[in-house]
């Protein structure tokens, strides 16, 4: 017995010298990092590529997240907070040769009028841009002092143009029916299924986003070039421009490549200046005793469940329902945590997922915690479902919102199978809806309860929205209906309160929650950011070919045609199990 207590004493202190020694070990590591850390340049000039694309909200699992990749409203904050760093002397913007979306484009010109504005230059070059997006790249960049257009380039920004696919041919093709319900008549999403091309309602909605767009567009680029806002449509709508155009068109400054831009914006800067990415540059720290404002954020397609555990695949932010619930629960009982900006970025998606967060917002208001939404390129449908009870709500003049409204039902799958020389034959018990959702069409009673269902959950949608925006089922009805507004429309019809950036929202925040306005708050971000050794952590064991594949196959998904298609299969595989949607239509900006 005496040997075994000090065979367990020697193994104590054996543990006990180990965990010192890695202390040590970790400590070192950490001091030696900072000893061999570069100082910061007395001048840095801050650089942003727009042909970088990056998520609206900084990726929270998978491989994105193990590079720490920001999101585009964490370049927003740093650009904002750059303001401050007297270090920090301007930014060099280089310009996308393609369209960046008309809201992210506002956005980040707003941000950019705002960085001017603090005393700091901004130098931007293009390569070119081209008429896929629209106006957008060139809007992102005309807010700089200088803008700068390489030789023997062309820009061509006419017009605003959306492009819908409709499936309806096929479908008749191999014999499938879809038996898709909407509520109502601008619940366009599911003309794709049912419709060969755009319906009456569905072109007027689109028209008139497309305009409002275009509009907002040339007003803006026309601000910051001096012109008025008819020579800037007559010059973009006269087709594509050479570098000399442009330039004798006043929308640009001056010729020159990439190297001498560069050089220019260096030497604007002073001595010894550098460049710094934007993406990764670290402002200035805030004091521990700084007020805190939680950032909770959700991005693509609204679903039920939650995002732990998912593919390391994914890189894009889930809008689970669960994960985001309890993000803002979380922050909710938080006392550090004086209000809530909740970022949405999405088309919508589950009514049942919505109607949860839309419940979790609901209890942390109740508890005295106010919550500020701030809505992206998309707040649609689901994405304006989980809004409406916010106390305060941010949209962009671009942002696509609204789409009130649901749809249902299911593809009817037994004609084409049959055509294949598949055929099905059913035993169903529990009555005459038993099989509502089989591979044959609804029975007329099926339908009928189909639409009542739908008929339901239109009209909590409604009543939601009616409860949060102070208005009559009467009021919101009129300018449902499933209809999408931009950012600017729905202001007028009381959907949205200001129109405003990000950064806006959280300023809205700080005021709610009775911050000064002086006062710069501290970002804490639910759910919890993974760092890189978390998200390593997570992705550990894979092997060196597994990780390559896994990366590779990463990428391919973050492409945004491919996201479109998962989306839509999603959509698909709902509708089959029963389940209403609350999404938008497809809109691709072109």
């Amino acid at each position: 017995m005496k040997t075994f207590f000090l065979s367990m004493a020697g193994a104590l202190v054996a543990m006990f010298v180990f965990l010192i020694l890695m202390a040590i070990f970790f400590v070192g590591i950490i001091f030696s990092a900072a000893s061999s850390a570069p100082d910061a340049p007395d001048n840095i000039v801050l650089s942003l590529d727009l042909n970088t694309e990056y998520t609206d909200q900084a990726p929270v699992s998978g491989f994105a997240a193990f590079s720490e990749t920001p999101g585009f409203v964490d370049l927003l904050t740093k650009l904002q907070a750059a303001e401050t760093d007297d270090s920090v002397k301007g930014l060099y913007l280089r310009g996308a040769t393609v369209g960046i979306g008309s809201s992210r484009a506002e956005e980040l010109r707003e941000a950019l009028l705002s960085f001017r504005d603090s005393g700091k230059f901004v130098i931007a070059h293009t390569q070119g841009a081209f008429g896929v997006g629209g106006p957008s790249a060139l809007r992102s960049i005309t807010p700089a002092d200088e803008v700068w257009i390489q030789p023997g380039s062309e820009v061509f920004a006419a017009g605003v143009t959306f492009e819908t696919e409709f499936l309806k041919g096929l479908f008749d093709k191999i014999d499938v029916t879809p038996e898709i319900y909407p509520f109502y008549e601008y619940k366009n999403a599911p003309n794709s299924y049912n419709e060969t091309g755009y319906t009456e309602p569905h072109r007027e909605a689109m028209t008139q986003l497309a305009e409002s767009l275009w509009t907002q567009s040339l007003d803006d680029i026309a601000s910051d070039r001096g012109l008025s806002v008819a020579e800037v449509k007559t010059i973009l709508e006269s087709g594509p421009m050479t570098s000399e155009q442009v330039i004798a068109n006043k929308l640009m400054d001056k010729e020159g490549y990439p190297e001498q831009a560069e050089e220019a914006a260096k030497e604007k800067a002073g001595k010894g200046a550098e460049f710094i990415d934007l993406a990764s540059y670290t402002p200035p720290s805030l004091p521990l005793k700084a007020p805190a404002i939680a950032i909770v954020g959700g991005e693509g397609a609204v679903v039920t469940g939650s995002s732990e555990g998912s593919s390391p695949f994914e890189s894009a932010p889930a809008f689970a329902s669960d994960t985001v619930a309890r993000a803002i629960l979380d922050a909710g009982k938080n006392d550090k945590v004086k209000a809530i900006v909740f970022r949405v970025d999405s088309p919508g998606g589950s009514p049942t997922a919505s109607d949860q967060i839309w419940n979790a917002i609901e209890r942390v208001q109740a508890d005295g915690k106010p919550v500020v939404v701030s809505m992206g390129s998309l707040a649609a449908s689901g994405g304006y479902y989980v809004s409406a009870g916010a106390d305060y709500i941010v949209a962009n003049r671009s942002t696509i919102t609204g789409s009130i409204g649901i749809f249902g039902g299911k593809f009817a799958l037994a004609g084409g199978f049959n055509k294949l020389g598949i055929t099905f034959d059913t035993i169903s018990v529990g009555g005459e809806f038993a099989d509502a959702y089989g591979m044959d069409r609804f029975t007329p009673e099926q339908e009928a309860e189909v639409k009542a269902s739908l008929k339901r959950g239109y009209d909590r949608f409604v009543g939601i929205v009616a409860d949060g925006r102070g208005m009559t089922y009467d009021q919101v009805h009129e300018v449902a209906r499933g209809h999408v507004w931009s950012g600017e429309d729905a202001l007028e019809r009381g959907l949205v309160d200001e129109i405003g950036s990000y950064t806006d929202a959280i300023a809205k925040a700080k005021e709610l929650a009775g911050i000064d306005a002086d006062t710069t708050p501290r970002l804490i971000y639910y759910p919890h950011r993974k760092s890189g050794f978390e998200a390593l952590e997570s992705l550990f064991g894979a092997s060196a070919e597994t990780a390559e594949s896994m990366a590779a196959i990463s990428s391919l998904t973050d492409d945004k045609h491919v996201q479109a298609l998962l989306e839509e299969l999603a959509t698909a595989r709902a509708l089959s199990s029963g389940e209403a949607q609350a999404m938008g239509p497809r809109i691709r900006e072109r």
